[in-house]
């Protein structure tokens, strides 16, 4: 069964905010943090996967198609994921997608 937009894009949120959070307590790009933030980015990927088109056009700025791509080679080639790809969506992207999911929110609410 899947999950309504609303709670999916609070899921992403929820993962943005981890992000944000693992990267304040650590400068160091170990493979701990390399971990923890690929899943977040993997649960972001899944989340947006699930969102309806016509929801996330409201936000042409954010690559949906990419990020959802991205969540499958994050689940099915880990062998082959470049860190500094992980360090770049996560320092980079994932805030953008945050403000971009907060603004969605907002929208569903006046809905």
């Amino acid at each position: 069964m899947t999950r309504a937009p609303r709670e999916r894009l609070l899921d992403i949120l929820a993962s943005c905010k981890a992000i944000a959070e693992h990267l304040e307590c650590s400068d160091t790009e170990d493979g701990l943090l390399f971990d923890a933030l690929r899943m977040r980015l993997l649960e972001i990927g899944e989340a947006a996967k699930d969102l309806p088109t016509a929801l996330t056009d409201t936000e042409p700025g954010i690559p949906w198609s990419m990020i959802a791509r991205q969540r499958d080679h994050l689940a099915h080639r880990y062998f082959d994921t470049a860190h500094a790809i992980v360090f770049e969506a996560a320092r980079h992207e994932a805030p953008a997608v945050a403000q971009a999911v907060r603004r969605m929110l907002a929208v569903i609410a006046e809905e």
